[in-house]
């Protein structure tokens, strides 16, 4: 019985993390567009230079960015203020949103 307790807390973790957030990707796709796609587009991909290509990024990176900006340790003018305006769940559902867009790479011939 003892030796079942770590299995079952490590299978009951890994469980937990492969769920779905909470309302899908729809509450991240509306975040987007209220507040991102004017530098990031619906789909990521940058519409300014000055702006980065987020789609397809990892979930946990695109939280601690957007953390980090919240927070000043990130700087950046414009990130720096919009961050500001983000909930944590506003956070975590952008980043659903973001890193659940699918991105295809070709290698250069």
């Amino acid at each position: 019985m003892i030796r079942t307790i770590p299995f079952l807390l490590a299978l009951l973790v890994l469980v937990a993390a492969n769920q779905p957030v909470l309302g899908g990707v729809a509450p991240g796709k509306a975040k987007a567009a209220a507040t991102c796609q004017t530098c990031h587009g619906m789909d990521g991909k940058a519409t300014v230079p000055t702006a980065a290509n987020i789609s397809g990024q990892q979930k946990g990176y695109l939280i601690a960015q957007l953390e980090a900006y919240r927070s000043g340790k990130r700087q950046h003018e414009q990130m720096g203020i919009i961050s500001k305006m983000l909930s944590d769940q506003d956070i975590q559902n952008l980043a659903q949103w973001y890193s659940s867009i699918k991105v295809t790479i070709e290698m250069p011939q």
